[in-house]
């Protein structure tokens, strides 16, 4: 695939050191069975505070089907490692067809790739305990386990303590909404979700290190760029944030992605965006940079990089990003 030196036509990047802390990646939904429906279109809408993400679904076949869709977050370890925020992401809405789509949440804790929600329910865990991360901060209530658990989980390795001495869950939680989809014979079905990403944030305070270069397509023009914004600052520091998204998933379909479209939006003018992608990009609008593809077979998932941010805040109070598709 032909990467798209953004540097220069998305205005310049701010860098984010080696050091920084690797994203946490979210994708779309999954569909259990691709042979009989395909992928029409798809449009997908990321800035730094939300993820929009519309599916337009055909039943190629002459017969009614039901399939599973599944939208899976990533997996995730119970015990603190750094910073980065994990768990369910918030603002989290999906719709079918314009109507809220009855998804189920499925949580599984796992600990040496087996199932143990079952042993961990046993000994009187809830829900909100076994998927607590201490990265959560005052995200997501949670009540202490007593001594008896943490002994009993211990017994069982699943209270360990970690390389600082520090004691907690063993366990890696893996979170997935997932619902049954009817699809009527020759008809289209529209999947919408929208939510706030997962995002990763790191020291930029040196200069550009490791592999940022080839993973966001930086070069002459976003090294000078990059300076320049960290000059500005004053302080030495400017604040960036890293978006990841699981494209390749869309491989799976009958026919790929069969009409594929991107659009990265900056929330005010002055911030600086970069990322590789193959093809041209327009601007519809003043803050949005639009790719698009057809006959799309992903190569690579998606890595933006948003920086020199300011205080812009989303003004819609539900955080929800209307469909891009039109």
């Amino acid at each position: 695939m032909k990467n798209l030196l953004l540097a220069g036509l998305l205005v310049p990047v701010l860098a984010l050191a080696s050091e920084g802390m690797n994203g946490v990646p979210v994708g779309g939904i999954v569909l259990n069975n691709t042979d009989r429906i395909a992928l029409k279109k798809q449009v997908i809408g990321i800035s730094r505070t939300l993820v929009s993400a519309d599916y337009e679904l055909l039943n190629e076949s002459a017969s009614e089907l039901e399939e599973t869709i599944t939208f899976p977050l990533p997996e995730y370890p119970a015990r603190q490692e750094g910073s980065t925020y994990y768990g369910e992401p918030s603002n989290l809405m999906i719709t079918v067809d314009g109507k809220p789509a009855k998804f189920k949440t499925v949580m599984t804790a796992k600990y040496k790739d087996a199932s143990v929600t079952a042993q961990l329910r046993k000994l009187g865990l809830t829900d909100a305990q076994i998927a607590y991360n201490p990265a959560f901060g005052v995200e997501l209530a949670f009540n202490p386990l007593t001594p008896n658990q943490e002994l009993m989980l211990g017994k069982q390795n699943l209270w360990t303590k970690n390389a600082a001495g520090v004691a907690g869950p063993a366990w890696t939680v893996q979170i997935s909404y997932v619902w049954k989809q009817k699809f009527a014979p020759k008809n289209i079905v529209r999947v919408h979700h929208v939510y706030r990403p997962f995002v990763s944030t790191g020291p930029a305070t040196w200069d550009v290190q490791g592999d940022f270069t080839t993973k966001y397509c930086a070069d002459k023009a976003f090294m000078g760029a990059w300076k320049k914004a960290k000059a500005k600052a004053g302080n030495n520091y400017v604040e960036g944030k890293q978006v990841h998204y699981l494209l390749k998933n869309g491989n799976a379909w009958k026919n790929g992605i069969e009409d594929f479209t991107l659009n990265v939006t900056k929330l005010e003018a002055g911030e600086l965006v970069s990322l590789c992608f193959p093809g041209n990009v327009r601007k519809p609008e003043a803050k949005t940079f639009q790719f698009h593809q057809t006959n799309f077979r992903p190569k690579q998932d998606l890595d933006v990089y948003f920086g020199n941010m300011g205080e812009a805040k989303i003004k819609n109070n539900s955080g929800v990003m209307p469909s891009l598709i039109r």
